[in-house]
C-alpha cells in the first residue's frame, strides 16, 4: 500500500444524542450539491460537538440543493438556508468566498469564538469537531485546523497533498479572533493560501493533522468541481502566481503534483498556468509585503526540503 494511503475508521453518520452547542458558526457555499450533500449534513448532525449555527449559503443552485437542505432545517434548528442571487455560472475561489461573506453577514449569534467555511461534498466522523475545537483549546497561539483529507481511489483512500501547516481549504476552522486580525478571505482563487501566510506574518500558527477519527473525506478530488481536472490544475497555476510565488516554488509544487492524477500532465499544467500568468503579467495579491515574506519563506522551505528530502505544497 503506497504511504499516502491509509486503512481509516469507518465515517458513522448516526444523528449524535444530546450533543454539546460549542461557540461555533459554520458557512457552507453551495451550488449544485445535490449528489454530495447528504453526505455532509449527516456527518454535521452526527458531531459529538455541535455547532450553535450552520447556515448554508445557495449560490444560484439548479439542481435540488435547496429542496435537501431545507429538508435536514426542518429536522434541526441549527441548520439555516440562505439564497443569494444567481450570477449565472459557478465561480471559483472569488465566488467561494463572496458566498461564504454573503452568509457571514447573516450570521444571528455574535457571540461566537469559532468560525468555519465547509464545503458541500464533504464526510467526515461524529468526533471531528470535537477533535478540531479540542486543539484550538490547547494552544492558544493555533489559528486554524483540519484534518488531513482523502479521497478514494481503486478502492482506498488516498491522502491529497499538504503540508502541515496548510490547513484544509474544504473545511477551514479559524479561532475568531485570528480571522478577524487577517481580515479574513480574500475574494481569488488563492485565498486559502494566502490566509495561512497571513496569520503566520501575524505571529499565529495553523496546523492540519491526522487523527483516525479525524479525517475528512472528499467526495471529489480537488480541483475537479468545475469543468475538468486540467482546467482545474491549470487554474491552480494561476493562483500560486497571483499569491506571488517564487519561480522555484512554482516549479517544484509542479513537480510534486506530477505524482497525482492527472498524473504528470496536472503538475505540467501548473507549471504552465503559473508561466502564463508570468509572461502576461497578470495581477498579483496587491499586498508586496506579503508577496516578499511569503517567497522567502518558501525559499527557506525549499532548502529545507533538499537537505531532507519531501515536496513542496
Amino acid at each position: 500500500m503506497p504511504a499516502d494511503s491509509h486503512v481509516l475508521h469507518p465515517i458513522t453518520r448516526t444523528p449524535a444524542e444530546n450533543p454539546l452547542v460549542i461557540p461555533l458558526v459554520v458557512i457552507s457555499p453551495v451550488r449544485d450539491e445535490s449528489r454530495y450533500l447528504r453526505h455532509t449534513l449527516d456527518s454535521m448532525v452526527a458531531q459529538t460537538w455541535r455547532p450553535m449555527e450552520w447556515i448554508l449559503v445557495d449560490d444560484g443552485s439548479s439542481d435540488a440543493t435547496p429542496d435537501i437542505v431545507r429538508e435536514y432545517a426542518e429536522k434541526h434548528s441549527f441548520i439555516r438556508l440562505v439564497a443569494r442571487n444567481d450570477r449565472g455560472f459557478r465561480k471559483l475561489g472569488g465566488g467561494v468566498v463572496a458566498a461564504f461573506d454573503f452568509g457571514k453577514e447573516r450570521i444571528r449569534r455574535q457571540d461566537y469564538e469559532y468560525i468555519a467555511k465547509l464545503d458541500g461534498d464533504m464526510s467526515f466522523g461524529p468526533r471531528y469537531l470535537e477533535i478540531m475545537i479540542g486543539r484550538l483549546q490547547s494552544d492558544p497561539k493555533l489559528a486554524a485546523v483540519s484534518g488531513k483529507v482523502y479521497h478514494e481511489s481503486g478502492g482506498r483512500f488516498v491522502k491529497e497533498r499538504h503540508i502541515e501547516e496548510q490547513v484544509a481549504g474544504q473545511f477551514k476552522l479559524y479561532r475568531r479572533t485570528a480571522f478577524e486580525a487577517i481580515g479574513g478571505f480574500v475574494q481569488h482563487l488563492a485565498w486559502d493560501g494566502i490566509d495561512v501566510h497571513q496569520a503566520r506574518l501575524l505571529g499565529w500558527k495553523t496546523l492540519s493533522f491526522l487523527h483516525p477519527d479525524a479525517w475528512l473525506w472528499h467526495h471529489r478530488i480537488m480541483g475537479s468541481s468545475d469543468r475538468n481536472l486540467y482546467v482545474g490544475r491549470l487554474r491552480w497555476g494561476r493562483g500560486n502566481w497571483y499569491m506571488g510565488y517564487h519561480p522555484l516554488y512554482a516549479l517544484a509544487t509542479g513537480l510534486n503534483r506530477m505524482r497525482e492524477k492527472p498524473y504528470v500532465i496536472g503538475g505540467l499544467l501548473m507549471i504552465a498556468g503559473y508561466a502564463y500568468a508570468a509572461l502576461r503579467g497578470l495581477p498579483q495579491f496587491e499586498d508586496a509585503h506579503f508577496r516578499r515574506e511569503l517567497k522567502k519563506w518558501q525559499l527557506a522551505r525549499l532548502a529545507r526540503v533538499l537537505r531532507l528530502g519531501g515536496g513542496a505544497r
